[in-house]
């Protein structure tokens, strides 16, 4: 499942500012520290086999990434940080930021996806995401990790102005790449917020998210009362070409049987109400529009199926856990990145084409409504 931001990414970022806290005086176990650190809150992933599957949608990314969590771990490490590194003269107070800012920012790139972050667990149960970037976007990972690696070989006081510099460029051109995030986001945002309003269409919210790999080519989620319109957007479209929406029927009736159960209302929360449902032979699926879907091309060429890569069936009844994972095939998904990526660049004939829900357990695919421009 994807979930957050990879773990090479977080090590990275990690890394990169332990060097800035504390690179003076550590050198190259300030990198290390940091990229242990930098990961430390998605250890929460060792409990995940204690849990069932609608537990485990709480808990990742939940308590260990909050405010709380990270607040009485940088407390409570500090002192013994503190004593470990008492011949580089570091204070436990500067051991307790050390840890705070690595952890900190770890958290923050995780608000920038999709997911949903618990940063103010136990208080609030709202999870932030901002929507900015994919979790996995090399153009974000990329500066930092060379810099870090080269940082890792300038040893010695007289390199060290060198390696603050090669480091504080590295972090500034990740840090610049999100910030240019915003921007996009607004961009695409303006383009679909435009398109619905000339049609004449009622919204009651909406969202964007970037396409994986990339902060180019957008997918807005509009909120129509009975149904949610999904549909794509590249910074190299004309700002005002219109947008091709792809309808999704909510489906609500279907998951109205089940609306006691906790694991319905755990998907509903977890979802953040963009989900649809279908009724299935033993009970409901339920998929997550948020997350996009994975494509599969007809054989004809000109109708494509969509499996949600976030969908589950819920199963009331016998054996094992009544919350199943039935994500979307990504057997086809380097055909799909292809295509994708020839969206990004402008050519919108082989993406926006007629489509289908499949990917339901004993219901053949759903013909999906196209509102062409």
């Amino acid at each position: 499942m994807l979930a957050g931001v990879d773990s090479l990414t977080q090590a990275t970022l990690g890394a990169a500012v332990g060097e800035l806290v504390l690179g003076k005086r550590l050198g190259n176990r300030a990198l290390a520290w940091g990229a242990a650190f930098g990961t430390l809150p998605d250890l929460d992933v060792i409990l995940s086999p204690l849990l069932d599957h609608a537990g485990n949608l709480w808990w990742h990314r939940g308590p260990s990434h909050s405010l709380l969590v990270m607040t009485l771990a940088s407390l409570l490490l500090a002192p013994w940080l503190a004593s470990r590194w008492k011949r580089d003269r570091i204070s436990r107070a500067r051991a307790g930021w050390f840890v705070f800012l690595v952890w900190s920012t770890h958290v923050l790139i995780d608000c920038f996806t999709v997911y949903g972050t618990s940063v103010l667990w136990p208080f609030s149960d709202h999870r932030a995401g901002f929507n900015h970037l994919f979790i996995i976007d090399p153009l974000f990972t990329l500066p930092m990790l060379v810099a870090v690696v080269w940082a890792a070989f300038l040893r010695g006081r007289k390199s060290m102005a060198k390696r603050r510099r090669v480091n504080a460029w590295g972090l500034g051109l990740a840090t610049a790449y999100a910030l240019l995030s915003v921007a996009a986001k607004h961009a695409a945002s303006g383009a679909f917020e435009a398109d619905l309003a000339r049609r004449g269409v009622e919204v009651s919210r909406r969202m964007e998210a970037p396409t994986p790999l990339n902060i180019v080519l957008w997918r807005s989620v509009a909120d129509c009362g009975d149904v949610f319109r999904v549909g794509y957007h590249s910074l190299f479209d004309k700002r005002d070409a219109p947008v091709t929406w792809t309808v999704y029927p909510k489906g609500a009736g279907a998951l109205e049987p089940y609306a006691g159960l906790r694991e319905a209302r755990i998907v509903r929360w977890f979802s953040d109400e963009w989900w649809i449902a279908r009724p299935h032979a033993t009970g409901a699926w339920i998929g997550d529009l948020r997350f996009g879907e994975m494509r599969s091309w007809h054989p004809r060429k000109d109708l494509v199926d969509h499996r949600l890569v976030f969908a589950w069936n819920l199963v009331p009844q016998g054996p094992g856990e009544r919350l199943r994972q039935a994500g979307g095939d990504r057997r086809t998904a380097d055909h799909m990145l292809e295509r994708l990526m020839r969206r990004a660049w402008g050519d919108r004939a082989s993406w926006e084409l007629p489509a289908r829900l499949a990917g339901i357990t004993g219901r053949l695919p759903e013909q999906l409504e196209l509102e062409q421009p």
